[in-house]
């Protein structure tokens, strides 16, 4: 693992977990959505890196 997966895996994992909190605030769909989506990018951008 080069440093620049690592940290986009780590951020990834930690918009995630934004999300779930998101979601148990009530907090309005679209920016639960959107973060959702930027975690997904940060995660497959890490896992593609790592190939």
């Amino acid at each position: 693992m080069n440093g620049v997966s690592t940290v986009l895996i780590v951020v990834g994992l930690f918009l995630l977990g934004g999300v779930i909190s998101f979601l148990k605030q009530g907090l309005p769909r679209g920016v639960v959505v959107l973060l959702g989506s930027s975690s997904a990018l940060c995660l497959v951008a890490g896992l593609l890196r790592l190939g």
